[in-house]
């Protein structure tokens, strides 16, 4: 009986001892990471030429590269993260040409916490402009 106390204290005191100099692990920060590279690229490929690229961040605040963050963050918020919610039908009154001159338009980085690798691929620039008309997110 005497051995099973001791073991006990034994153990009590080491598991004590062992969470004295162990320091909880603390957030930075209150919000989930929000940082994204756009580019736009010639081409079907995402490793393609790049036209054009931008930066932005949406948690604490937003910034960038973009040259508007604030109404950037604010179109990726209301897709809820589903970045295909950003394509929206193409304008009927814009005709386009049919040749195939592929553009590509990717978003890389970490959306509220979660990693994000998208992309999407337009017949040409023409079609791209016609489908995001409008929209903040690729307006740079």
């Amino acid at each position: 009986m005497r051995h099973r106390i001791a073991a006990a204290s034994a153990a009590a005191l080491v598991c004590l001892a062992g969470t004295t100099g162990i320091a909880a692990a603390q957030p930075s920060s209150l919000y989930a990471p929000s940082a994204l590279v756009f580019t736009v690229v010639q081409g079907d490929d995402a490793a393609s030429t790049v036209l054009r690229a931008s930066t932005l961040s949406c948690a604490p605040t937003a910034l960038g590269t973009h040259p508007d963050p604030q109404a950037a963050c604010s179109a990726l918020n209301a897709t809820g993260g589903a970045l295909d919610r950003l394509l929206a039908a193409p304008n009927p009154d814009r005709v386009c040409p049919m040749h195939y001159a592929p553009v590509t338009v990717t978003a890389d980085g970490v959306w509220k916490g979660s990693r994000v690798a998208w992309k999407h691929t337009f017949s040409n620039a023409c079609a791209m402009s016609a489908t995001l008309n409008g929209n903040a997110v690729f307006a740079f």
